[in-house]
């Protein structure tokens, strides 16, 4: 990648801290960019209403917070060694493995209620949970599919932003794991326009800097086959005392 068109400034004077304000601690949270192959690579995006206080109006790909549910689930399926290794490069020692791979269950679940799509692979006994939102999923007869996942990408929203995540972007494209691929009367509204975006024409949208940023990995990962991917590095970029900083995990 040689062009990150990463510009960190929030568009809403809204979204900036105030001088005095402590800065907050980003939250942990994941996004799912899903691949289909037509005439041409698309993406899986939606707009963010209006009425979002972060990010609003702006296309994004479906993903949102870490959830309790998320890290709880006993799954037979794991993510790739190599991913998960990547996963655990800087993040804090008590960090554990469970906890990684809910961030990319939450990417699964988070792409579910946002969108209605079901990124999962047939399973003949069905899987059970209490929280609602995987209980629906379940009800499909699928079992996330962990070990396609690649992980393309990290990045920490900077200190002067009001709300901050500590955002992993997780990338699938095998379209055997997806049903309702155009069911989007089943999504929780929560993103307007959902469709599939061919990727040669996402850089036309009204996007967030580091979504553009992702979209730029993509577009280099999307050429490699699935081992190559497992084994690429990821960029990691943080904002420290002003600077942006990227990293390679």
């Amino acid at each position: 990648m040689t062009n990150r068109h990463y510009d960190p400034r929030p568009p809403l004077p809204s979204e900036y801290r105030e001088a005095r304000a402590r800065a907050a601690r980003p939250r942990d949270a994941a996004t799912l960019i899903v691949v289909r192959y037509r005439q041409t690579p698309e993406i899986l995006m939606g707009r963010r209403a209006a009425s979002h206080k972060f990010m609003p109006n702006k296309f994004v790909f479906p993903g949102g917070r870490l959830d309790v549910a998320d890290q709880r689930l006993n799954l037979k399926a794991s993510l790739a060694p190599e991913v998960l290794n990547r996963l655990r490069k800087h993040t804090k020692a008590a960090v554990t493995d469970q906890k990684l791979t809910g961030l990319a269950l939450a990417a699964i679940r988070e792409t579910f209620e946002e969108t209605g799509l079901v990124i999962g692979k047939p399973v003949t006994t069905p899987l059970a949970s209490k929280n609602t939102s995987w209980a629906r999923y379940f009800s499909h007869c699928v079992a996330p599919p962990l070990e396609q996942l690649d992980f393309v990408a990290r990045a920490i929203t900077p200190t002067y932003r009001v709300r901050r995540f500590d955002t992993r972007f997780f990338m699938t494209d095998d379209e055997s794991t997806y049903k309702n691929q155009d069911g989007f009367a089943k999504a929780s509204g929560e993103l307007e326009e959902l469709c599939w975006i061919p990727l040669s024409q996402t850089r036309e949208l009204d996007l967030p800097g580091v979504t553009r940023w992702v979209i730029d990995e993509v577009g280099h990962r999307i050429t490699l086959d699935a081992r190559e991917r497992h084994h690429h590095s990821t960029p990691f970029v943080q904002f420290v005392r002003g600077h942006t900083l990227e990293k390679t995990l």
